[in-house]
C-alpha cells in the first residue's frame, strides 16, 4: 500500500512537473511573438511616413506606395500567423521596392528624413529578422517537448498544441537586396 502511494505521488509530481515546463515554453513562444508584433508595429509606424517621403518626390510611383500601404493594412487586420507571415513578408519585399525607388532620385537619397527613416527600417529589420529567429526556437523547443515522451501524455489531455513557426514561403523572399544610399 505504500508503495503505491509512493508512485502515485511520484506521477502526480511528473505530471506537475511536466505540465509546468509545457507552459513555461509556452509563455516564452507568446513571448517571442509578443516581441515580433512591437517590431512589426515599429515598422507600420513608419510606412505612412516614408511614403509621404518618396511621394514628394516620386509622384508617378503611385502603384507601389499604394501596395506598401494596403499590405500594412491587411496585415494589421490579419488575424492568423501564417496569413500575417506572408503578408508581412510581401511588406518588406514592397518596402524594399520603395527604397530602390529612390535610387532614381538624388535628391530623395540626400533628404534627411528620407535617410533617417530608411535607417530606422534597417534597424527594425534586423529586430524583426532576430525576433523571428528568436520566436522560431521557441516553438522548435514548444513543439518537440510536446511531441516528446512523456511530455506528450501530459500536452495532449490539457489542450498543448503545436505552435506554427514565422516562416518565409517564397525563395525569392529569402534573399536580402542589397541598396547603397552614397
Amino acid at each position: 500500500m505504500l508503495e503505491l502511494l509512493i508512485i502515485i505521488v511520484i506521477a502526480v509530481a511528473a505530471v506537475i512537473w511536466i505540465y509546468n515546463l509545457l507552459v513555461k515554453d509556452r509563455n516564452q513562444v507568446l513571448a517571442a511573438w509578443s516581441d515580433i508584433d512591437v517590431q512589426l508595429k515599429r515598422r507600420h509606424d513608419l510606412v505612412p511616413q516614408l511614403v509621404t517621403t518618396v511621394k514628394a518626390y516620386a509622384n508617378f510611383e503611385k502603384a507601389t506606395m499604394t501596395a506598401v500601404t494596403e499590405l500594412r493594412t491587411r496585415s494589421e487586420a490579419a488575424a492568423h500567423l501564417p496569413e500575417k507571415a506572408a503578408l508581412e513578408t510581401e511588406m518588406a519585399s514592397a518596402i524594399n521596392r520603395l527604397i530602390v525607388i529612390a535610387e532614381d532620385y538624388p535628391d530623395l537619397k540626400a533628404d534627411h528624413n528620407f535617410r533617417q527613416l530608411h535607417s530606422e527600417l534597417t534597424e527594425i529589420e534586423d529586430h524583426i529578422q532576430y525576433s523571428r529567429r528568436f520566436y522560431n526556437g521557441a516553438v522548435r523547443i514548444f513543439n518537440t517537448r510536446i511531441q516528446s515522451f512523456p511530455h506528450f501524455l501530459v500536452a495532449r489531455p490539457f489542450g498543448f498544441e503545436v505552435a506554427e513557426f514565422f516562416e518565409v514561403n517564397d525563395a525569392d523572399e529569402r534573399t536580402t537586396p542589397t541598396v547603397e544610399l552614397n
